[in-house]
Formats: structure tokens, sequence, C-alpha cells
């Protein structure tokens, strides 16, 4: 099999790793909202990649095609994209509260004050 044929896998590896080393690595919270967008997108990539059929035809009855592509797959990212904006949506949010309550979104800050006040 040609590792260089199976390209969109390599695309998920290396959005997966770095979106991990982004919210791993950074003490930013925005960074850290990024960096999980980044690996939601390829999470998304690798469950559409493995459900393509290849020659596969919308599952429309017609004469002479013999092999259908499911939707299903692709109607459930659909979804999962919808849930994920809503999602970072709130993240956004909550840290524009945090940014409010502590004045700052450096993880590190925000960890000293809470020390402080204990």
């Amino acid at each position: 099999m040609n590792t260089l044929g199976l390209y969109n896998y390599w695309v998920v590896i290396v959005l997966m790793m770095t979106g991990f080393y982004i919210v791993i690595a950074q003490g930013n919270l925005i960074k850290k909202i990024v960096g999980l967008s980044i690996f939601q997108t390829s999470v998304f990539i690798l469950y559409i990649s493995m459900s393509t059929v290849s020659g596969g035809s919308a599952p429309i009855l017609k004469e002479g095609i013999s092999l259908y592509s499911n939707p299903l797959p692709h109607v459930l990212i659909l979804t999962a994209i919808v849930v994920g904006i809503a999602t970072t949506a709130l993240g956004l949010a909550l840290v524009v509260r945090i940014k409010e309550a502590y004045g700052s979104i450096e993880e590190d800050v925000i960890h000293d004050k809470d020390e402080k006040e204990c």
C-alpha cells in the first residue's frame, strides 16, 4: 500500500498533533480554544476520510449503479460542526468572563490569583 496515497490521514495526524501541542504548551486560554478547534477539525477529517467509498454514488436508485455511499457519517459530521461552533462560542464567552474577573487570560496569572485568595 502506498503511504503517499493516504495523504488525508497524514493531514489528520499533523492537525491532531498540532492542536494537541497548542493545548498542552500554551497558557493563554484563547490559544487553548484554538488548539481544541484544530484538534476537532482533525477528527472531522478523519471520520469523513474513513467513511468515503471509492467509486460510490449518492444513495439514489438508478440503473447501472451498484455501489452506494452511506450519507449518515457526513450528516453526523455536519451536526458535530454545529455543536463545535457552539462549544467554541461558549468557551470564548467564558474567557471574556474570566478576563473581567481576573484581569488576565493567562493560566498562570489566574492560578496565582486564586492561590493568593485562599
